[in-house]
């Protein structure tokens, strides 16, 4: 046909330069309504996961023209107190990097403040391997309630095997003697972290974050009510189901769960068994 090879390599340039700035900005701004406070990391992650090849440079660059990068705001409230004759336990979960769930959960509380004044309280049990949230309660009171409120419906919803670690700070909540006895009950093993040591439960501590940038600091909440069905909407539905984790590999817990099961199934196949 007297064509030359590299012909055969032509594409149009309309087609090679991809999504213009102004579809990519929509595209990110309708994300920014379901996630409003996902960083440009993030942001690309899941453009690349719906086909779309774009450089995360340039993503920031439209997110910060268009106005979807955030400040962060905070109030603090103290939730831990370590200062009980109550035993502590040794930890069993530093240098840990559980490789499928079940094997170690990580608790800690955290506070949540209402529109009209005052404080709410947020327990949260969380699956170290997938971080995904097991179990959660939230309470106007931080009392030992509040707690084993959060272990008993990580308890009902997962039924670990025995030997499975619940990690915790030194608080009075986690080492008071209904919430270590419920412990043994269920056969899971009881770690601490070493006193004034956030790093020893730094999943839990990212979980928090997380919450509050990409929910709580962006709601007024009038009373326990709103915030309870707020929270658990965004536990549930976002952040277990939805958002992309980075220590993931940019999938959510229930996706990574649901993979590791399925590799899992894969490597028992028959196919996979020796003869």
């Amino acid at each position: 046909m007297g064509l030359s090879p590299s012909s055969s390599y032509y594409r149009p340039r309309s087609a090679a330069r991809g999504p213009s700035d102004a579809e990519i900005r929509r595209r990110l701004e309708s994300l920014a309504l379901k996630f409003p406070r996902y960083g440009y990391r993030r942001m690309t992650a899941q453009l690349r996961a719906d086909g779309l090849r774009i450089n995360h440079k340039r993503v920031l660059r439209i997110m910060r023209e268009a106005g979807l990068t955030c400040r962060r705001k905070r109030r603090t409230s103290r939730t831990t107190d370590s200062r009980h004759g109550l035993p502590v336990y040794p930890n069993l979960y530093r240098g840990c990097d559980p490789t499928s769930p079940q094997r170690t959960w990580v608790a800690d509380i955290t506070y949540v403040g209402l529109a009209g004044g005052g404080w709410t309280y947020l327990a949260a049990i969380l699956d170290a391997c997938s971080r995904r949230v097991v179990g959660w309660k939230l309470s106007d009171r931080l009392t030992g309630g509040l707690a084993l409120g959060a272990l008993d419906r990580a308890l009902e919803a997962r039924q670990p095997e025995p030997g499975c670690i619940h990690h915790s700070d030194r608080g009075v909540q986690y080492a008071a003697r209904g919430y270590t006895e419920r412990l043994r009950q269920a056969g899971l093993q009881i770690s601490m972290s070493r006193p004034g040591n956030p790093y020893d439960n730094a999943h839990a501590e990212s979980f928090f974050k997380t919450l509050k940038v990409e929910e709580v600091y962006l709601r007024e909440y009038r009373s326990i009510g709103e915030a309870r069905a707020q929270i658990g909407k965004f536990i549930e539905d976002v952040y277990n189901t939805e958002r992309l984790h980075s220590a993931l590999g940019y999938t959510s817990p229930v996706q990574f769960e649901r993979a590791l099961t399925h590799a899992h199934t894969a490597d028992l196949s028959p196919s996979n068994c020796p003869a």
